[in-house]
């Protein structure tokens, strides 16, 4: 029974990887009500063959350790062999090159005018021929290049020098310090403290959200209604 059990996952399994591969990848960014109900199906039917007509917690729990095994084991082939990952993920597909759509990748991927167009809209690009490259993902969404000549200047064109921008450190969430991020950025909490009070803030409690910038702004959200809570976490 358990042998059995095993083959008929086994082969569920890479049937829903071949349905996959043949619905397309359209359908994962562009799912419409239609397209969800017969991925539901197709699961549902899919766990049926797998499971058999009366299905019991046992046989279930069986199936669903063998499909964790067989993901990790389509993940490490992935890694492994290009082979692999080109068949079950296939590759980036180019829709426009140098402003001219490319009409058999286009049949190719199942994108029509209108779904290639809002797909670029969303890009704020509104004319094909500002397109260098559109290439749609094997996660089904479309990567854009405008041409050189429509992209934003940037300070580097204009030979400009910028400030580093880096990731913002959480100070306070939920009138919690965190002390870790506080050393991380060589401040201790008297400066804290001192820099809440420049703010009128005089109680820990009262703020959300507290995070500072590379550039040294300590920007500070505060609760919407103070919360009543048993024990002051005061400032002193």
């Amino acid at each position: 029974m358990i042998l059995n059990l095993i083959i008929k996952t086994i082969i569920a399994y890479f049937l829903l990887l071949f349905l996959s591969r043949v619905i397309g990848r359209k359908i994962i960014a562009q799912m419409t009500f239609f397209d969800f109900a017969v991925g539901i199906t197709v699961g549902t039917i899919t766990g049926s063959i797998a499971m058999g007509s009366k299905p019991t917690s046992l046989s279930a729990s069986i199936v669903l350790i063998i499909l964790a095994l067989l993901v990790l084991l389509t993940d490490y082939l992935h890694l492994k062999s290009y082979l692999i990952r080109k068949y079950f993920n296939s590759e980036p597909v180019v829709l426009v090159k140098n402003g001219k759509i490319v009409e058999e990748n286009m049949k190719k991927t199942r994108y029509t005018i209108n779904d290639l167009m809002m797909q670029l809209r969303k890009k704020n690009i509104f004319d094909i021929g500002d397109v260098e490259f559109a290439i749609v993902e094997i996660d089904g969404k479309v990567s854009v290049q405008a041409k050189s000549q429509k992209q934003p200047v940037t300070p580097q064109d204009l030979n400009l020098s910028t400030l580093y921008k880096g990731l913002t450190k959480d100070l306070i969430i939920d009138g919690k310090i965190m002390n870790e991020n506080l050393g991380d950025a060589k401040l201790d909490r008297k400066w804290l403290i001192r820099e809440l009070s420049n703010k009128g803030i005089d109680d820990i409690q009262r703020i959300f959200y507290a995070g500072l910038d590379t550039s040294g702004n300590l920007y500070v959200s505060l609760k919407q209604h103070k919360e009543e809570t048993e024990g002051e976490y005061g400032l002193e």
